[in-house]
């Protein structure tokens, strides 16, 4: 029989012999990924963690010492037995001391595509038995769109699991235009596993049936059909203000449906007198957008006039969101598509995300599997994901979120499963800096990462290529059993055996466990699985049929969707969760809020670093660190694919060739990549894919910072971005709020990001 494994990156097949598998795509996959065919690389391998391991001087000092030195001194290997033990202890203690609101229980990230040994179930069921902890919300992907979505129209999770399906985009849509463009390369992934990977072959139906294609975006590659698509240059972050400038041509003109606004619609009153300036003395024409945004005014009016007489779909990527003030592009995109009157019609209305994950446009079913039960949490502090820093640096700080003010609490312990920090937050001097204040950090880890190696206590874990496990993605149409391909590499051990060791410690195994093996807890997800799936008519196997088939495919199943469908055709019967029930253009609960930078309607904010900023005059280029190509985040870089694209070793930066030319690079130069906050070295790509003014790096080249002159080797972008709310409103990441300079590279030092802290084994 077949057997396989699921990832991110796809559902793949494992063939070769027991002692030399080798991965290959899914049969039924018409564009598999690259990047899952490299899990069991020798140059991964080579970057795992072997055994526990513990810094020098926690372990010779105890908690508390000396934590100016992670990231920079040996660790000391020790016994699974000995790292249980300790571990164990600094939880005891810092309940018994501080409270179980002192622990911070970090876990964000993708960690595995299966559904029992995912670390953040895993993580939070263990720290919810040992009596709470405090917790993160939303993600650094989403956090703007979470909150104000809500508000607006429904949570992001509903939307993205009814998003108007990639057949009736290609039967229906004659215009589609795309903010920040439809990013294929992002959507090789999903969270529990892809079997068919949909969007390519969506895009290029779309270009097939002959829909008019825009990609108003600072780059040209990040949306292809193959067919025509026109690129239209936008000045990064400035989004809200052509989408105002379109708004005002449909509204000036008599092209804006008043019909829906009326039937659908609640606060269009509000808003249109902030449009035509009646609020404020300043209209949001064409001509006052085209100043902001750098794209012609008559290119905004001709635009305008396409999308009134079309059938039009208007989808913004979830990189507008990540930068100051991220809930306009989103509240405006909704607010846009409402004026034309097309949500809920086939091929027309907004989507706020194709291209971000493979799910969204799926019309696979929607089904579910269970997943590891967290209990509950006796803890009430948490913080908005990425306000990490904010929280370790300023205890008993106050912040604001979603309309209530909140405290920072006061962190002794962060416990990090699942995820690396130093990938996903911005400013990593100051994240660095933020690390040396607990007084004990624990991570589970698989690899080296630069989170491990600013541990007190290093935990080695499996990856989902050695253990057995259930492979679900939600709308991805298959349902797999993932069977163990190779042996733990040295003594890692599964999550759930880890926190099953630390619990036994605390006397909290029965409570932890309920008495399960890892193979029970399968087995019991299994037949909760096809109880729940026979009330939809759908057939699974009993669970020893199941692992020896190895997969249950869902694709012939399939149904098409057309997003707020029933909605639209009757909004008394279906109104949205919102508190009007209606999409709200004005929000009287935002407004209520009285935040300086978010009002009650979509408005215009200049950020606070873009290229109409006084800053642009010392660092006159915007970053965009959007997603990598050849990896999810940080996840497998040290894996061949990833590492053929770097240059000399280092990340590649794109740039055009005028602004390479007035700065006198090359192509393949080593660069040095600079502001106010950091420096990082990359290899310069010259390509007219990038608009002038721009400089494109994306992110998840490991955190590697020289000890001596400070400067990321290795091109983490990170290094540059700023640790700055979105907003008092969602206190989401704005990543993409960066200005920088580039120039030639003078000191080049080696980049270390694989090579193993002094201490850890080999292999």
């Amino acid at each position: 029989m077949t057997r396989y494994t699921s990832s991110h990156w796809g559902l793949y097949e494992v063939e070769g012999t027991e002692d030399a598998p080798r991965i290959v795509p899914f049969r039924g996959d018409p564009d598999p990924s690259e990047i899952g065919l490299h899990q069991l690389a020798p140059e991964l391998k080579a970057a795992r963690i072997r055994r526990p391991a513990v810094r020098r001087s926690w372990l010779e000092g105890g908690p508390g010492h000396a934590p100016e030195l992670r990231g920079r001194e040996p660790f000391v290997e020790v016994s699974w037995e000995e790292a249980s033990r300790l571990a164990a202890a600094e939880v005891a203690r810092i309940r018994e001391s501080h409270g179980n609101k002192a622990i911070f229980g970090g876990s964000y990230g993708w960690s595995s595509a299966g559904r029992f040994h995912h670390a953040q179930s895993q993580v939070h069921r263990f720290l919810n038995i040992a009596g709470g902890y405090v917790r993160s919300r939303d993600s650094y992907s989403l956090a703007a769109a979470h909150v104000i979505l809500p508000h607006v129209v429904d949570d992001m999770h509903s939307l993205m699991t009814y998003h108007t399906s990639w057949d009736v985009l290609a039967e229906n849509c004659t215009l589609f235009v795309a903010f920040g463009g439809v990013p294929a390369k992002n959507s090789q992934i999903s969270a529990g596993g892809v079997a068919r990977h949909k969007t390519r072959a969506g895009l290029r139906a779309l270009g097939e049936a002959g829909a008019e294609v825009v990609n108003i975006s600072p780059v040209s590659d990040n949306l292809i059909t193959d067919g025509p698509v026109r690129w239209v240059q936008i000045r990064p972050g400035s989004d809200t203000a052509m989408m105002l400038g379109l708004a005002h041509v449909l509204q000036s003109e008599g092209l804006h449906d008043t019909g829906f606004l009326a039937s659908h619609c609640t606060g269009w009153e509000r808003f249109e007198a902030y449009l035509t300036g009646e609020s404020d003395g300043t209209p949001k024409t064409a001509d006052w957008a085209a100043e902001l945004c750098g794209v012609p005014a008559d290119e905004i009016r001709a635009l305008a006039r396409r999308m009134a007489s079309s059938r039009t779909m208007i989808n913004v990527a979830w990189a507008l969101q990540r930068s100051d003030r991220g809930e306009q592009p989103f509240w405006m995109t909704i607010t846009l598509a409402a004026m034309l009157g097309q949500i809920g019609l086939p091929g027309g209305g907004f989507a706020v995300g194709y291209g971000a994950e493979n799910m969204v446009g799926s019309n696979e079913l929607d089904l579910r599997v269970p997943s590891l039960p967290q209990g509950q949490n006796a803890v009430a502090e948490f913080i908005p994901v990425a306000r990490i820093a904010d929280m370790l640096l300023n205890p008993g700080g106050s912040f604001t979120y979603n309309g209530g003010t909140y405290t920072y609490p006061d962190i002794r312990l962060v416990w990090w499963a699942g995820g690396n920090p130093f990938h996903h937050h911005q400013d990593l001097t100051r994240l660095q800096r933020a690390f040396e204040k607990p007084e004990t950090i624990v991570v589970n880890e698989q690899f080296w990462t630069a989170a491990a190696r600013r541990a007190d206590i290093v935990l080695p874990a499996t990856t989902a290529m050695e253990r057995d496990d259930l492979g679900f993605g939600t709308l991805e149409g298959h349902y797999a059993y993932m069977k163990a391909i190779v042996p733990p590499v040295g003594e890692a051990r599964d999550d759930y055996e880890i926190f099953r060791g630390i619990a036994r410690e605390l006397g909290l195994e029965e409570a932890f466990t309920e008495g399960r093996e890892a193979e029970d807890w399968l087995r019991h997800f299994h037949d909760r699985t096809r109880q729940s799936w026979a009330e939809h008519g759908i057939e699974v196997p009993d669970y020893e049929t199941f692992r020896e088939q190895g997969l249950v495919d869902l694709g012939p199943k399939a149904r098409a969707r057309v997003m707020l469908k029933d909605f639209r055709e009757n909004p008394a019967a279906h109104p949205l969760p919102t508190p009007s029930g209606r999409i709200e253009i004005y929000s009287e609960r935002v407004a209520s809020f009285g935040l300086a930078d978010c009002k009650g309607h979509p408005s215009w904010f200049p950020p606070e670093e873009w290229l109409g900023a006084a800053a642009a005059a010392r660092f006159p280029l915007h970053l965009v660190s959007d997603q990598p190509e050849r990896r999810l985040h940080s996840q497998l870089d040290p894996s061949p694919w990833s590492r053929a694209n770097k240059i000399g070793g280092r990340e590649p930066v794109l740039m055009h060739p005028e602004d390479a030319a007035a700065r006198g690079l090359s192509d393949g130069d080593t660069v040095e990549l600079f502001n106010d906050r950091g420096r990082c070295l990359a290899g310069l790509r010259v390509t007219e894919t990038v608009m002038r003014g721009v400089a494109r790096l994306s992110t998840g080249g490991w955190y590697d910072p020289d000890p001596d002159s400070g400067t990321e080797r290795h091109g983490n972008p990170n290094a540059l971005t700023a640790d700055r709310p979105a907003s008092g409103l969602s206190q989401g990441c704005a990543a993409h709020s960066c200005l920088i300079d580039i120039r030639p590279a003078t000191l080049t030092p080696e980049p270390r990001p694989f090579v193993l802290p002094e201490g850890a084994t080999g292999g």
